[in-house]
């Protein structure tokens, strides 16, 4: 337990930024499933576009680094292009 108040007004400031951080990844998260779990070319390059976007918002806030949101974002475009072939 803190003994100083700055250090229990940090405690619960950390909390608040966790709960922040933990939704806004999450959501990413959800993001990048969604356009691999999608089948149709069309409907993965919608997803791709929601969740570029998702990624780019969040490395901006400086919740993820953005080297991690432009490797994912590769991974994705892959994804599509490996689904164009097929189809």
């Amino acid at each position: 337990m803190p003994n100083h108040v700055s250090s229990e007004k940090r405690v619960r400031q950390d909390v608040k930024r966790q709960a922040y951080n933990r939704f806004y990844k999450v959501m990413a998260k959800r993001a990048i499933k969604d356009v691999i779990s999608s089948t149709e070319v069309a409907d993965a390059e919608q997803k791709f576009r929601r969740a570029a976007q998702v990624l780019d918002r969040i490395a901006d806030r400086g919740i993820i680094h953005k080297n991690y949101a432009a490797n994912h974002k590769s991974k994705l475009a892959t994804h599509i292009n490996k689904l164009k072939k097929v189809a």
